[in-house]
């Protein structure tokens, strides 16, 4: 019989219990719920198997974030900062087949929201760390477990804020693990296996939310308007919306499909006039990949007006922006020329892209963590199309990876679940990647 440490024990009673926390991040301080009550549970957690914890709030009432330090046998070596955050983005109750905050255990998995984004990592965090203090375990260098608020929202109050003004929380640590990473993707090889590939995340595009606004002259619904706000803006946004910016080739992207090509034998041809639809045989996760092929700039917010037959004299839009790194100043150029000169723009957020290289020691102890539970897994890497709180970290100089690992189900739509409709993660899926980050982080 295979033996069952306490992490694994406890790993799906530890994530429902932080799903039952509402931790809804709406994006305004009035409205979002903040996360101190889950914070101090889990401070609670780890003072009980006798960590000392550190909590602060960054920023904004209830924004709370917990840090907690395992001793390592050689303290000069570089810390590790395992991250995770506590916030999620909200859910309407009457779309699911659970209540979104119940954390029910059915039909082999844990239900609601967070579930995969990311409550699952985090309660293996717990579980993990609460093992190795309740064993007295010594991993080989220092471990910074940090539980951190206000992610959904680019971590202005969390990440970022953190950085700015609590540098010296972050002293000393040279690597950093987080989310969005870690999770398998089966492929099919030609000779009728099949293989599961653990994507590493190595990169994130840019994060930014951009504001476009148009003026002209307010009057009179029932005149001639050669200078109307609403249209000048609504003609810039549909330019902007229907775009197709240019295919770029990032290393990591490079290197995911190229390892996909040798093991599946499918061929990924970037300059060829079907690239997205060589990437549709991947599947469901071919949405992530394909966003990470080219930058995109997605409508997704419009104010206009104030009555029906006033032409208002200020019209705004707000502009999801990803970016290929690398790509900052020419995708700002390309915006400009498509928006025209009528047209203002300004960012109200603006994260960077993040890349680093698939090497170095703590990438060989992801992969033998993987090896060591699944003989027929295969790590390789990837870039993320959306933003974690590693951007906040980079900035700090720390090497950053996302590696939040589950064996998933061939068939799970893994992709559709992050801030979808009845996300969930299987539990073996848990007890499989509480077995691996063990693995990892007592030999990283």
């Amino acid at each position: 019989m295979e033996h069952r440490s306490r992490a694994v024990d406890e790993v799906v009673e530890l994530v429902s219990t932080l799903i039952r926390f509402d931790t809804s991040n709406t994006g305004d301080l009035a409205t979002t719920k903040g996360e101190r009550e889950c914070a101090e549970w889990v401070a609670e957690r780890l003072q009980e198997v006798g960590y000392t914890t550190e909590y602060l709030e960054s920023g904004a009432p209830g924004r709370g974030n917990v840090f907690a330090r395992l001793k390592g046998a050689d303290p000069t070596r570089g810390a590790l900062l395992m991250h995770g955050h506590l916030d999620v983005v909200p859910a309407e109750a009457s779309d699911w087949s659970v209540h979104p905050f119940s954390g029910a255990v059915r039909d082999g998995y844990v239900w609601g929201r967070g579930a995969i984004d990311m409550k699952d990592m985090v309660g293996m965090m717990l579980a993990v760390a609460r093992q190795f203090k309740l064993e007295g375990t010594v991993p080989p260098r220092d471990i910074v477990f940090a539980f951190l608020a206000d992610e959904e929202n680019g971590g202005k109050w969390g990440s970022q804020w953190l950085a700015d003004h609590r540098p010296d929380l972050f002293d000393g640590i040279t690597e950093a693990v987080g989310e969005v990473g870690g999770f398998s993707l089966t492929v099919p090889r030609p000779d009728g296996t099949e293989r599961r590939l653990y994507l590493v995340e190595t990169a994130e595009k840019g994060l930014g939310w951009m504001r476009l606004r148009a003026k002209a002259r307010a009057g009179h619904g029932s005149f001639l308007h050669e200078d109307n706000a609403v249209t000048i803006l609504a003609d810039a946004v549909a330019r902007l919306g229907k775009h197709t910016f240019p295919l770029v080739l990032s290393d990591s992207v490079a290197e995911f499909l190229a390892t996909v090509a040798q093991e599946t034998g499918l061929s990924f041809d970037p300059d060829g006039p079907d690239i997205e639809g060589q990437l549709a045989k991947l599947g469901t996760i071919s949405r992530i990949i394909g966003a990470t092929l080219r930058d995109t700039a997605n409508p997704t917010m419009l104010q206009a007006g104030y009555k029906a037959n006033v032409i208002p004299q200020t019209a705004e839009a707000v502009i999801d922006c990803r970016v290929v790194p690398g790509r900052r100043e020419a995708f700002e150029r390309e915006v400009d020329e498509l928006i025209g000169p009528d047209v203002e723009r300004e960012w109200i957020t603006a994260l960077d892209s993040y890349e680093t290289t698939f090497d170095g020691d703590l990438v060989d102890a992801m992969n033998a963590a993987i090896l060591a539970n699944d003989p027929q897994g295969r790590t390789v890497p990837y870039m993320l199309s959306g933003g974690t709180d590693a951007k906040a970290f980079a900035r700090l100089g720390i090497r950053c990876f996302g590696f939040a690992p589950l064996r998933l189900p061939p068939d799970l739509d893994f992709s559709a679940l992050f801030h979808g409709v009845d996300e969930r993660v299987p539990v073996d899926a848990l007890e499989f990647g509480t077995r691996v980050l063990e693995h990892f982080l007592l030999n990283s």
